[in-house]
């Protein structure tokens, strides 16, 4: 399967986007944030997303080391998407926020985020991974 256009929004469609991929690929990931939002992930290169909504419509989240950066809907509160702490260059989307997109046909990969060092002061004990302090 080659290279698509494919349109993404929230629950509410507040905040709406588009990545062009060839969704060869799906991502979980096992760090305490993505396991308590059940994530499920198409990696894509920032040249390959464009926010089609106002930056506006989003809240970010960071934790641990502030380098990924996890977008939710201000108004319905989905997680759409995130820059990827080991590639910031790169976005993490929801790929069940893609319109029309059956995942139950590409292949998943594991990856272990719960195994990144801890570098915050004052982490949770719940946040997993060693602690580098």
């Amino acid at each position: 399967m080659g290279a698509a256009v494919h349109t993404g929004t929230c629950h509410c469609g507040a905040v709406r986007f588009e990545i062009t991929s060839d969704l060869s690929e799906l991502t979980t990931c096992d760090c305490s944030l993505c396991i308590k939002k059940n994530a499920l992930m198409v990696k894509v290169h920032e040249s390959q997303f464009r926010l089609l909504s106002r930056e506006g419509e989003l809240s970010e989240y960071r934790w641990n080391t502030n380098i990924a950066r996890h977008y939710f809907c201000k108004t319905c509160g989905i997680y759409t998407f995130h820059r990827k702490q080991a590639m910031p260059e790169y976005y993490g989307v929801n790929i069940f926020c893609l319109d029309g997109v059956e995942p139950k046909t590409i292949p998943v990969r594991a990856t272990k985020g719960a195994t990144m060092d801890v570098v915050r002061e004052g982490a949770r004990d719940e946040w997993s991974g060693p602690r580098s302090l």
